[in-house]
Formats: C-alpha cells, structure tokens, sequence
C-alpha cells in the first residue's frame, strides 16, 4: 500500500501501560512512513501516562473499555462521534473481537486497518492475527499493509533528574520492583513470587550490593511485608523508594540509572525494555516468549514446568498451586554481576 494519504491517524489499542510500552514500535514505524501524520492513539484510562512517555503521540482518547453493562457500548458509541468529529483519515486498530471492524467501518475513515476476524471485510486492510510470537511482532503485522518498515523498540523518556537517595550514584545500585498491578491481583492473576522470596534474595544481594526496593501504592503490601525485616531496613545499602517516584516519568528515571533491575512481568519491566536497561524478569504462568524481547541484556528466571506457561493460553487466572513461581533465589542471584 503505496502513497497512502495519512494525515491524521488514530491507533486503537487496550490495556495497560505494559500493552502500550509493546503497541509503540508500530507507531514508530508508522511515524518512519509518515512523519508528518498526526498521531491519537485510543486507550484505557489507566495507560493514558503512556504519552508522557514518548513525543510519538500528539493525543490521546481515554475509552474505558472495561466498563459494565451499558455504560461499555455507551463509551464505544462515544468513540465512533470522536473519530467523526476528528475526520481521522486513517484508523489502525488492535483486538480480536468482530466488534473492532465494525466499530473501525463506522467511523468513516478511509483506510481502516485491523486483524482478520468474521467481520473484517468491513475493513480496507485486514492482518493476520498471529499470537504465537513476541507480542510486538504481533502488534507490528499492523502496519504491513504499508511499505515495509524495519522494527525497533523506540526508547522513552525518562527523568534524567530524578533525584537518588544520597550517597547512591548512577548505575550503582541493583533495582528491586516486586509488585503487579492491583487489576491483575483483583482479577485472580499472581506473577510474582511471594515475599518471603524477596527478603531472602535482597538479603543475599546487600552483601555487596547497594539495593533500592521501588512500588507505588499498588505494591504496599508486598513492600511493606519486606521492610519489616529488620536485617533489610537497619543495612545502610539499602534504600526504599516506596511511593517516591509519582509517575511514570519518575519511575523511569529510577529504572534507566539502576545498574540492573530485577523484576517481574509488569509494567516496570517493560519500561525497561524500552530503556535498554540491564534486567533479571521473573515469569511465572505467563509466556516468556510472547513478551520478552530477544536481547542479550535481559535474563529470564522461571520454574522448569511442563504445566507452564499457561496464563491466557490455557486459563485466564492463575491455578491455586502456582508451583510457577517458586522459582530459585541461586538463579537470580546468578544473574547479577
């Protein structure tokens, strides 16, 4: 699809920040094709601090997707007027659901763009869905139908002031970040190990190591679970940044001056991704090789099971066992240099 006339172009993707940090090389490479388009990317509430975090989004639409009853097609109808009042000439949506190519036919714009499902015939270009490869692979198959386009993850931006605990320096210190979203909590999904796991293991890593525990409120149980522990808070390398970063921005400018982040499959994670950040992620019930980009300074941790993964594949909460994520304390502490 050559000399495609894309002025004004809106995204569709839903999710959390993670899902966004994954969604942004295809905006990337759209922007490669077409750098003067202007960039609306539609998304839930909860991931609208994505923009911050990128000078490749001009807007942003916040529909929430999850709402209940009638309040969710309400919201959909909401954004069918938007895409109207905003005459976008090209519309690129994520999703799997039939309603996608019917919300995207509806909107009047030329060039419509989704997965192929029972309904994609509504669209002007229709992708294969293909799940079964690194998840931003998956969203980038959208862009396709255009000129072919190298991948790359675009790195975000980040607080290069953000202000370390004194005496610690750039690069100096391992980040610790051992919480979820409470959504994924709420919904019965645990990716990471318990904290009896990480008090061990930051134990270990303050013998020779300045150690910084980070989470905002989603994460205080967990923190403060670990900053009871006596031998953790009176050690003079360790440092809590609980709810000191208050945004993204902020927590990225923690993550980009860690020598290493250790983590789990979250939001933070994927920030680090993003900025080329040495890191050590846990995975439990979900696929390692749906979500982790193949790059040499990122090391996966998971428990050898035949059961795993199994989250979203196979069931969409974890099993009251979840043998998963007890994975070894002497794998990640191998791991760190």
């Amino acid at each position: 699809m050559k000399n495609e006339n894309c002025k004004n172009t809106l995204f569709i993707n839903y999710g959390g920040i993670g899902d966004e940090i994954l969604f942004l090389p295809v905006i990337s490479g759209f922007k490669k094709l077409y750098p003067k388009s202007k960039i609306t990317l539609c998304l839930e509430p909860r991931a609208k601090g994505i923009k911050n975090l990128t000078d490749l989004i001009d807007d942003v639409i916040e529909v929430d997707i999850k709402a209940k009853g009638f309040k969710k097609y309400f919201n959909i109808l909401n954004l069918i007027f938007k895409t109207w009042s905003n005459n976008f000439d090209t519309i690129i949506s994520s999703g799997k659901s039939p309603l996608v190519a019917l919300i995207l036919f509806l909107s009047k714009a030329k060039t419509k763009i989704g997965y192929k499902t029972k309904t994609s015939f509504l669209l002007s270009h229709s992708v294969k869905l293909n799940q079964n490869q690194y998840a931003g692979y998956m969203y980038f198959d959208l862009i396709s139908p255009f000129e072919k386009v190298d991948f790359e993850i675009p790195e975000i931006k980040h607080d290069e002031n953000f202000e370390l605990p004194y005496g610690v320096c750039n690069k100096e210190y391992i980040l610790i970040h051992p919480g979820v979203s409470l959504m994924s909590i709420q919904k019965g999904i645990y990716k990471c190990p318990e904290s009896n796991f990480w008090i061990s293991l930051i134990k270990e890593l303050l013998i020779n190591n300045k150690v910084l525990l980070a989470g905002g409120p989603d994460d205080k149980k967990i923190i403060d679970e670990i900053t009871r522990n006596k031998e953790i808070s009176d050690n003079p390398n360790f440092y809590s940044m609980f709810n000191k970063t208050k945004n993204l921005y902020q927590m990225a400018g923690l993550i980009k001056k860690s020598k290493r982040m250790i983590c789990c499959d979250s939001a933070p994670f994927h920030l680090g991704v993003s900025l080329n950040t040495d890191i050590t992620v846990i995975f439990g019930p979900t696929n390692e090789n749906k979500l982790v980009f193949k790059r040499d300074n990122i090391k996966v941790v998971k428990k050898d099971l035949a059961c795993r993964p199994c989250l979203w594949d196979e069931r969409t909460e974890n099993c009251q066992a979840s043998f998963c994520l007890n994975v070894s304390k002497e794998d990640v502490l191998n791991t760190v240099e």
